[in-house]
């Protein structure tokens, strides 16, 4: 009660900011008069003048007003569009680095040029965020006309470019992209090996389209760079087999719809481990054996793949035969993306596609984590308030609701709900079939591929003509979203989150004209095509707001309430007529699921007749409740996601800081040294502990780490036997005699080569004990959570075992940086350094437990860096009889004793 007296006398927070914004338009409508005067060559001369008033002292604050008033001057004059005053205060709010709410159809895109050109003038560049490749190129098309009148240059990022197209489009002074061409672009500029081969400059600011969509939903999905690791194919799809034939019985195991999960019941792993011995895939012991771990987690990504996961739901096969995930959110497919820990691959078992082999990580990182790396961070659209709370704690970015330039006027009905799915999509085609009698279009929205084809098929057997838009057809997407407002027209889609282009009452004049004339598209035939279409499509305006405008069916409830929000928002834009109504059933996931079992049981008793619906507020209110509870949920795993990673976040920056620090260097011969001094110190140090009796030392196991570790041959054990030696002693003479061979080895390579040598193999190396360490960190990550079993808090116990490996990494990349430079050789007439072995950038797709999973999509090999000679990897040239060849197995590989240990377990425990 109090709090609603204060909204009535003091007004929202929103309003309260809007106040504040709308208090600097009358400043930049006095100034539009003057702008308007101004020739062509003088607007364009006020981009200069706005620069020097920066380089002068002023802040971009100060300038805003004469920036916006020139924008809107140069917008009238190259795009034929004025800014609203709402998108004026929509560009402030950009500006201001908060979220700028803005319904469908108030022109983001446009909105979008004030605040880019203002902060563009300081000369360190604006990144403009797109969700697909079609909406980076396409905005930067249509506003580079505006930028390069005022002066400024555009690039734009999309797949497929080379470096060279990638530094150049970066060093504009307005960038438009995807979030993960972005974010790949940053993982592997910290995977180059020289500075003038990095093509991103440093971050400034950044204006997200469609915030809600890249930094909520996809949140949980990590860029990965991954590199192939063993083909495992043959036993994915004997496991397959297995499985396949033991969820038959029910019996077998046990799943939860809520969190996603599926478990073998006793009496699978018992029929289970029996079907594996029979197919002599369990070779010795039980299932749960520590040797039959790896069969464990076949058996339970397959599991999941059969029975939590459907194909045209989740995922569908394409033309070329290769399994694609579906993206829950926007109906689209997520090409490039996989399922991790072999999921991906248990379902191309299940599917009969060819199993691609798994990968490893080489570098990752979140788009959360991705996105805090911008100093300033703002966004846009049209459903970000649902979010608010989420969007203010991880990024500290504020929603400002933006108010619409006209009035909506959709008419929005409560929901109709049915007893079954059959009574409901019938009444769906029934309405639907009315709807284009009255030439009134139609846009028909589903949650997933199976269901809007299921629609289609019954439009089909009514005889109503109609056009479907999802996964399957989703190049098509632009053209038939925008002639989705013609009259008549029906238009199943598969979530619409994204789209990115209007639905116009009447259709798209532009791209009809386009469709139906051959290219080239000018000359004064199109423009008099152009005519004679913009003529048509006025009166079919005219004709399908008579019919009452865009009617908009949801078939079912999105479990994000914004979700829904957007598919009703592409009906009554910038003030048209339209009406949005969602069909119901009991059987839909969301209800079954989700929802109170009283409403269930209310409905059952009101004793519903078939083909009757049950409509009431009540009802709504129901379902919203239920929506919020699956979005506390989300942003809960999102949450958790975020501070594990955010422990990976620190070592990332840490790592990244130092490679840069080493590429940066001319010579990093110090550092090399003092790696040589600190490896010798902790070889002394665990064979000679601090107080220990000479008896108790180890000067044996020293001599013949020091022998394979660092190739010297030096009587150590003999130096025990002195009198009066101590710790320090042995320390100085092993230093004295390491550094002596250093020196040797570089009298005879040569000081300069050297120089190049070193930092090759320095960064070569850091690569490497990375890619290791990412690996540990993925493994420790997977088990972490059974910690909570013995009453430990599974983050802190992460955080302390992140840490100890994060040092052990150090001490590792100490340790194999002064062993290969003390074993280095170089011939003269050596063949040039063979390429660095290629790697796949990927996307890692979230799972149901929001931790997720490994993609195939650019082949990138990291350039030479002039001399790169090569890091022994596992097994080159180790001799499993001859120990002295074991300093180069892999830390974390297997030893080659054959003991079925790590390497740093057994053999490599003292190193």
């Amino acid at each position: 009660m109090f709090a609603r007296l204060a909204r009535a006398i003091f007004g929202t927070s929103n309003d309260r900011v809007l106040k504040q914004f709308s208090a600097r338009l009358p400043a930049i409508a006095a100034l539009e008069p003057q702008v308007a005067a101004l020739s062509d060559s003088d607007l364009q001369a006020q981009t200069p003048k706005l620069r020097a008033r920066l380089e002068a002292g002023e802040s971009l604050d100060a300038i805003l007003p004469e920036a916006f008033a020139t924008v809107r001057e140069a917008s009238k004059r190259t795009l034929g569009m004025r800014h609203f005053d709402v998108q004026l205060i929509g560009g402030m709010v950009l500006h201001s680095g908060r979220i700028s709410e803005m319904k469908t159809g108030e022109g983001k895109t446009l909105v979008a040029t004030l605040p880019v050109y203002l902060n563009a003038l300081s000369g360190k560049g604006v990144h403009v965020v797109t969700v697909n490749d079609y909406l980076a190129t396409r905005d930067s098309q249509q506003m580079s006309r505006l930028y390069n009148f005022l002066g400024l240059t555009c690039g734009v990022i999309v797949h497929g470019l080379t470096d060279l197209e990638r530094r150049d489009a970066y060093a504009c002074d307005i960038t438009y992209g995807t979030n993960n061409e972005f974010g790949f672009d940053y993982l592997r500029d910290n995977m180059k090996y020289r500075l003038d081969e990095m093509v991103q400059r440093d971050f400034n600011y950044a204006i997200v389209d469609e915030v809600d969509s890249i930094l909520v939903d996809e949140a949980r999905t990590p860029l990965i760079i991954s590199g192939p690791a063993e083909d495992s194919s043959d036993l994915y799809r004997a496991v397959d087999a297995v499985v396949r034939e033991m969820v038959k019985d029910k019996e077998t195991f046990e799943k939860d719809e809520k969190l996603r999960t599926a478990a073998l019941t006793e009496a699978g792993s018992e029929k289970v481990e029996q079907m594996l011995a029979e197919a002599k895939l369990l070779e010795e012991g039980g299932l749960y054996d520590f040797h039959n771990v790896t069969l464990v987690h076949h058996v339970n990504q397959s599991l999941r793949a059969h029975v939590l996961f459907a194909r045209d739901v989740d995922y569908i096969v394409n033309r070329e035969g290769k399994l694609v995930i579906i993206d829950e959110f926007t109906g689209r497919m997520m090409e490039g993306r996989r399922y991790s820990e072999g999921l991906h691959q248990a379902l191309e078992a299940k599917e009969g596609v060819e199993v691609q082999p798994e990968n490893q990580t080489l570098a990752s990182i979140t788009f959360q984590n991705y996105f805090r790396l911008y100093p300033k961070l703002s966004g846009m659209t049209g459903t970000a308030s649902t979010e608010a709370d989420e969007f203010a704690e991880i990024y500290k970015l504020e929603v400002v609701e933006i108010p619409t330039n006209v009035p909506v006027s959709r008419l929005d009905s409560d929901d109709e709900v049915y007893r079954s799915a059959a009574e409901k999509y019938g009444a769906v085609a029934t309405l639907v079939k009315e709807a284009q009698a009255r030439h009134q279009p139609v846009l028909v929205g589903t949650t997933s591929i199976e269901k809007s084809e299921l629609i289609s098929e019954l439009l089909k057997a009514q005889g109503v003509p109609h056009q479907v838009l999802n996964a399957r057809y989703h190049e098509q997407e632009a053209g038939i979203i925008a002639q989705a407002g013609r009259p008549g027209a029906v238009t199943i889609a598969t979530n619409m989150a994204g789209r990115g282009t209007d639905i116009k009452l009447g259709g798209n004049a532009e791209m009809l004209a386009e469709q139906g004339f051959p290219e080239p598209h000018e000359g004064p035939d199109y423009e008099a095509h152009l005519a004679d279409v913009r003529a048509q499509v006025k009166a079919d305006e005219a004709v399908v707001k008579t019919a009452g405008g865009l009617f908009v069916i949801g078939t079912e409830r999105h479990e994000s309430r914004r979700i829904d929000n957007q598919l009703r928002g592409r009906s009554g834009r910038q003030g048209d007529p339209g009406a949005s109504r969602f069909f119901l059933s009991l059987e839909d996931d969301l209800m079954r699921i989700f929802g109170s079992d009283r409403m269930g049981g209310m409905l059952q008793k009101l004793g519903l007749k078939e083909g009757e619906a049950i409509i009431h507020p009540w009802i709504n209110r129901a379902l919203e409740k239920a929506q919020k509870k699956v979005e506390a949920r989300n942003f809960d795993t999102r949450k958790n996601l975020l501070k594990y990673d955010d422990v990976m976040n620190d070592q990332r920056k840490e790592v990244y800081a130092q490679r840069k620090t080493f590429m940066q260097a001319a010579d990093v011969s110090e550092t090399v040294e003092e790696m040589r001094r600190e490896t010798v110190a902790d070889m002394v140090a665990r064979a000679i502990p601090e107080n220990a009796y000479a008896e108790n030392w180890d000067l044996v196991g020293l001599q013949n780490k020091v022998l394979t570790e660092l190739g010297l041959d030096l009587p150590i054990e003999a130096w025990g036997k002195e009198e009066g030696i101590d710790e320090v002693q042995v320390r100085e003479r092993l230093e004295a005699a390491v550094d002596q061979a250093a020196a040797a080895r570089a009298a005879n390579i040569g000081p300069e080569l050297m120089r190049m040598v070193e930092k090759s193999l320095l960064l070569q190396v850091f690569d490497a004990v990375w890619k290791e360490h990412l690996l540990a960190l993925d493994h420790l990550r997977q088990g972490i959570g059974l910690r909570a079993y013995g009453q430990r808090d599974p983050l802190n116990e992460y955080k302390s075992e992140a840490f100890n490996l994060f040092n052990t990494m150090l001490q590792d990349l100490r340790e194999r940086v002064t062993s290969l430079l003390l074993r280095v050789e170089l011939s003269p007439n050596a063949p040039p350094p063979s390429p660095e072995p290629v790697m796949v950038t990927d996307m890692r797709h979230p799972e149901p437990d929001g931790f997720g999973g490994a993609a195939a999509g650019w082949d990138h090999a990291p350039p030479d860096a002039g001399f790169a000679p090569a890091i022994p990897r596992e097994g080159d040239g180790v001799d499993p009889q001859d120990p002295a060849t074991w300093y180069r197995s892999a830390r974390n590989g297997a030893c080659p004793c054959g003991s079925g240990k790590k390497y740093k377990h057994c053999h490599g425990r003292n190193g």
